[in-house]
């Protein structure tokens, strides 16, 4: 067939599909050890328990679980009370759920900013941020992250002083993807403050803080808004199954019919059978085992990696310390480059993600993000061999 060349949008056009999603498809060929994937523990996946969930709701709400109608109140409610005991002040009204926490993302990026605005990230940071930001035009200003105290306060109040000043700012405050840090408690209540100070809104993107297996939960920096200028991301997707994509917002009442409205020009909302199912999960006092065992299970395998990596690669490498979430950010000698090793550790039949991936304003060639949440200790012990082997027959 004869196809006519077609001239796209400017936003198609400057979009790029994320290079994760080619490099973990080349990571799931039989037999590779992967250590790509931003996926919690394939096992503590609640199969059973959510298909009793799904049945329960079909056999009481019947055909309302598979139609239109709007967001289902007594999920609202729950992360409403959810983000109240998070010390949030907010209201009800203010929760709208979502198909996951990207397209929280995707919304408030696009309420907030036009073509060329300036907006303030991470330098090294999830790819889901750049391509919201990217695909639009928009101005990227990034800061560093601190291995221990999370983003750079000092370096966002610079970058909020510089002109054109910005109008937007993307943070990640827990178990950062790809970096496995955090945003330090009195930091927090800084990016709140400097929010104020400079008029400027903050997207706290949230998806992994209830995946913590160690140390003290912090609060969000939302908790500490008084200006209503933090739009909170909230998710699901991590906590019970990605595949549900279910997430949420928490947004200042004013800007709630907007929201709704460029919600509805997406996807109109999130499937009702999802949000009753995974209302009724809660109902039943499912959650909250759930997240013990499974962090728990987290908790060692990230040990294990730790372990792994200390006594095989200490001499060509340093790497984060995770309190939670899924990752282990690994920084090697300079002169190794992750990318130009990752054909020879796929014929060896192991996987990372190469960090430039994460970079905004490229460089950083020899970091690699690594996932421990989906290999047993033992593979965990030879997969980090297996790497080591390559990464010193280069380095």
């Amino acid at each position: 067939m004869k196809t006519i060349s077609l001239q796209l949008g400017s936003d198609a056009a400057n979009l790029k599909r994320s290079e994760i999603r080619r490099l973990i498809g080349l990571a799931a060929a039989p037999g590779v050890l992967s250590c790509a994937a931003g996926l919690p523990s394939g096992e503590h996946i609640p199969v059973n328990e959510f298909r009793d969930c799904m049945d329960t709701v079909l056999q009481r709400d019947g055909s309302r679980a598979l139609q239109y109608g709007p967001q289902y109140e007594p999920l609202t409610q729950w992360i409403f009370e959810f983000m109240r005991r998070r010390n949030v002040d907010c209201e009800l009204e203010q929760v709208l759920i979502t198909n996951g926490a990207q397209q929280g993302l995707a919304i408030i990026s696009r309420l907030l900013l036009d073509r060329n605005d300036v907006a303030v990230t991470e330098e090294i940071t999830f790819t889901g941020i750049q391509q919201v930001t990217a695909g639009r035009g928009i101005q990227v200003r990034t800061i560093p992250t601190h291995p221990d105290h999370g983003a750079d306060m000092d370096a966002l109040e610079k970058a909020l002083q510089k002109e054109p000043r910005p109008k937007l700012v993307i943070l990640i405050p827990d178990f950062h993807n790809p970096l496995g840090v955090s945003i330090v408690k009195e930091n927090r209540a800084r990016a709140a403050a400097l929010a104020a100070e400079y008029a400027v809104p903050i997207i706290e993107d949230d998806p992994y803080s209830q995946l913590r297996f160690s140390g003290k939960p912090l609060l969000p920096i939302i908790s500490h808004d008084r200006r209503g200028l933090v739009f909170y991301l909230g998710s699901f997707s991590k906590m019970l199954a990605p595949a549900m994509r279910l997430g949420w917002i928490v947004a200042p009442i004013d800007l709630i019919p907007k929201i709704r409205a460029l919600r509805e020009s997406l996807d109109l909302e999130t499937s009702a059978l999802i949000q009753r199912s995974v209302a009724e999960f809660i109902h039943r006092g499912l959650l909250e085992p759930h997240l013990e065992a499974m962090n728990a299970t987290h908790g060692s395998r990230c040990s294990a990696m730790q372990s792994a990596l200390e006594e095989h690669m200490a001499d060509v490498a340093t790497w984060t310390h995770p309190e939670g979430g899924l990752f282990i950010w690994v920084t090697l000698k300079e002169g190794i480059n992750s990318r130009q090793l990752f054909k020879e550790a796929i014929e060896r039949k192991v996987a990372y993600v190469p960090g430039e991936a994460f970079a905004i304003q490229g460089g950083h060639e020899n970091t690699m993000r690594l996932s421990f949440c989906n290999l047993t200790d033992e593979q965990i012990h030879e997969a980090i061999k297996r790497l080591s082997a390559i990464v010193h027959a280069q380095g």
